[in-house]
């Protein structure tokens, strides 16, 4: 078997918890003054909570660096004054009580009154006993009463009326303006458990300080009570001091009780009247003297009471004694009624008064400083609002400028491509048409070689090393005058059009300064011919040949090369001798002929001359025929001229001769060779254009880069300083909305506490 509670209503319990404090605050005045000063505290502790979160909120807003200023320095300050300035209204407002002062000349029962409505004998009163000093009586959350004096922490205990009468009238340091303050438990008297402190001071009648009376104990009292003797009127010194606090206070509250009314019952017959005429002159008093109340309001502060007679009757019925008990004259509960009737008044009035003038000020300071801070919130969310819109206005930007950028690097790669692959083109058309007609012109800048040449091999060898440096140096040097200025030209026009196509890619600060970031260097072409390497393998004939003779004439008919065959006998299988130097691997390989027509040719000779030299038969029956045809003498002219012809030969065959026969040599043999390589330097020197272009566009790109970077690194940021300004501005309208809560709060306090009575 389960058991099942019932769930509770929680709204009947706060429903409960509200009728009971409305029941309490209706039961009590006093209440009134209890409840709002806790709620006001309550108020008040929320609002130095706001103020230091919204300080700190500031401080780290300003102290960072990411973001352009959304707060100022006047703003920080300002808010740390408020948190200073509501921390000291803070421990005003837990100090703060409700303070009734009681005023009248000697014995007339200030201290019977204040006794009557505290239901016990607190202060000494009755005859020998009148108060020489001013006594502040106020509660104790402890079981022992106490005395604290004028710059003295020590605490006195006292445990009757009577060690206090003595306490007091032993310190002779005492004068009629010092301050006494009696503490008395709160257990012992319901009246002090609601923040009330009663003054009594000595008579109005003994000194002249009036002033100085009022601005130590005066200024920050609730109410005043006017304690007089019915049985004489007013005094002019009870009306003078008043006229002065009336002076120096805004409309103080002021109740006028005329003591010792049970006087009045031996002369009933006469009681009404005097009565009639306190309350007269005391309206009179109120009214047009001071003008602090109306008529209307006249007679509620205006009462007749006998402070001696309630407080035996409250002493006997917290003795468990009946009240009436006792020697008490005749219309007692009349006159009982009306210290009753005076105590609830007052009660009423000193308790909206004390809220009134300890809290409204306060209040009013508190609304100020919560819409000063609801203003400077709002004022930091418009600017971090702001500052966002600049912050995605410029990330758009930026990603335009970016997507930009991508699009028109990509066309201008594009181009600039198309423009290197037609300027090397180009050049490695000039540079080939170039170095073709140079080849022609070979011959000219070999004769313009001079150095003294002997067919000895060792001058041979140097002569060939300067020959070879000679034509290198003069193919490169007329190469490059007549192509070198216009490839330099076209070159520079086109690093010019990269640049000029790239420039808008940069921000302005670069674009100026491109120039310097990409230098145009002197571009010059290399011509590398390597000559010593291409012809290494040159072997000069410098030998006397006969040009009658059967080698020179078989040269003629075949050429040099296929001649040397001939006459060493033609066999493929026999490899031809290598050259003494070897080549360069990195000449281009040379063509291997196939058998031609010539090859044929020379292979007929070949066997002809093999037939022929076999036997002298051929020679003897050639030469009869020969002598048969045109007889002895013509042979003999002939072969006596073809002699004279070869020693003429042989004698000029001179050290000149063969120089001559060496270049002329050379010359086919070192055009052969050029020519082979015609295109590889045109290729090697468009490839040199080319890597000159792509280096500067590579240069330009890198800018480019650099520029993207820049974008991508401020995007970054602009996203880092966008969710910085999202926190930010939900954090300073979360502030702002507790600026206006806590304002509304305070209006809530203002209209239930504050404007109740209006």
């Amino acid at each position: 078997m389960s058991l099942v509670f019932p769930r509770p209503n929680t709204n009947a319990i706060h429903g409960k918890k509200d009728k009971r404090l409305m029941a309490e605050v209706n039961a009590s005045p006093l209440k009134h003054f209890v409840t709002a000063k806790k709620k006001i505290n309550g108020i008040f502790e929320q609002l130095g909570a706001y103020i230091k979160e919204s300080s700190s909120f500031l401080e780290d807003t300003h102290k960072n660096d990411e973001l352009d200023p959304v707060t100022t320095e006047e703003q920080v300050q300002e808010v740390r004054g408020y948190l200073s300035k509501v921390a000291g209204i803070g421990e005003v407002l837990a100090r703060r009580h409700m303070k009734v002062v009681f005023f009248g000349r000697t014995s007339n029962g200030k201290s019977s009154v204040i006794n009557a409505m505290l239901c016990d004998k607190v202060l000494p009163s009755g005859i020998g006993h009148t108060t020489n000093c001013f006594l502040r009586v106020e509660g104790t959350d402890g079981n022992e009463a106490f005395l604290l004096t004028e710059g003295s922490e020590e605490r006195k205990s006292i445990k009757t009326v009577n060690q206090l009468a003595h306490a007091l009238h032993q310190d002779e340091d005492l004068d009629a303006g010092s301050l006494v303050c009696v503490m008395w438990p709160k257990a012992k008297c319901a009246l002090l458990r609601d923040d009330l402190v009663l003054v009594d001071s000595p008579g109005i009648d003994v000194t002249t300080e009036l002033d100085s009376w009022i601005d130590k104990f005066c200024l920050d009292a609730d109410v005043f009570v006017l304690v007089a003797n019915s049985e004489s009127t007013l005094m002019q010194t009870e009306k003078s001091f008043f006229h002065k606090v009336n002076e120096r206070l805004s409309s103080p509250n002021i109740f006028i009780l005329n003591n010792r009314w049970d006087a009045s019952a031996s002369e009933p017959e006469y009681m009404e009247e005097v009565r009639r005429q306190h309350m007269d002159r005391c309206s009179s008093f109120l009214v047009e003297e001071l003008g602090v109340v109306d008529r209307a309001q006249a007679s509620d502060r205006i009462f007749f009471v006998s402070a001696k007679e309630v407080l035996q009757a409250r002493v006997q019925k917290a003795q468990g004694m009946p009240e009436a008990g006792g020697a008490l004259a005749e219309g007692f509960q009349a006159r009982m009624f009306e210290f009753q009737n005076f105590e609830r008044r007052f009660e009423e009035c000193i308790s909206q008064s004390a809220v009134k003038t300890k809290f409204e000020q306060h209040t009013v300071r508190a609304k100020q400083i919560s819409e000063a801070l609801r203003l400077i919130m709002d004022s930091v969310h418009i600017a971090a609002q702001e500052q966002r819109i600049h912050c995605l206005e410029t990330r758009e930007d930026r990603q335009d400028r970016m997507e930009f950028i991508d699009k028109q690097l990509d066309l201008l790669t594009m181009d600039c491509k198309a423009k290197i692959k037609k300027i090397t083109e180009e050049v490695e058309r000039q540079v080939s048409n170039a170095m073709a007609e140079e080849i022609r012109r070979l011959h000219v800048l070999v004769d313009d070689f001079h150095l003294d040449f002997h067919p000895s091999q060792v001058v041979l060898k140097v002569y060939k090393n300067e020959l070879h440096r000679h034509i290198e140096e003069g193919l490169g040097k007329n190469m490059s005058e007549r192509c070198s200025t216009a490839i330099t030209a076209a070159l520079q026009t086109t690093q010019t059009q990269m640049i000029e196509g790239l420039k808008p890619l940069l921000p302005g600060p670069v674009r100026e300064q491109v120039d310097k970031l990409v230098p145009r260097q002197c571009f010059s072409l290399s011509y590398d011919l390597a000559c010593d390497k291409l012809c290494s393998d040159f072997q000069e004939d410098i030998g006397f040949h006969f040009s009658l003779g059967w080698t020179m004439l078989v040269n003629r008919f075949l050429g040099p090369k296929n001649t040397r065959r001939a006459l060493m006998g033609y066999n493929d299988q026999v490899p031809r001798p290598m050259a003494l130097t070897p080549v360069s691997t990195s000449m281009p390989p040379f063509p291997q002929s196939s058998m031609t027509q010539e090859e044929l040719m020379v292979s007929m000779v070949t066997g002809l001359a093999s037939l022929t030299s076999r036997t002298s038969m051929g020679i003897i029956v050639v030469g009869g025929v020969i002598w048969k045809a045109v007889g002895w003498r013509l042979i003999a002219l002939s072969v006596g001229l073809y002699g004279l012809l070869y020693v003429y030969e042989r004698l000029t065959w001179t050290t000149r001769a063969k120089e001559r026969a060496f270049k002329r040599q050379f010359v086919d043999y070192a055009s052969e060779k050029l020519q082979l390589i015609v295109s590889y330097t045109g290729s090697n020197c468009s490839h040199q254009v080319q890597q000159e272009l792509a280096g500067a566009f590579s240069q330009l790109c890198q800018q480019v880069d650099v520029t993207r970077q820049n974008l991508e690194d401020e995007i970054t940021d602009m996203n880092n300083k966008i969710e910085l300004l999202d926190t930010l501005q939900s954090k300073a309208k979360l502030l702002r909305n507790k600026a206006g809560w806590l304002d509304s709060e305070l209006n809530m306090f203002t209209q239930q506490y504050l404007h109740q009575g209006r």
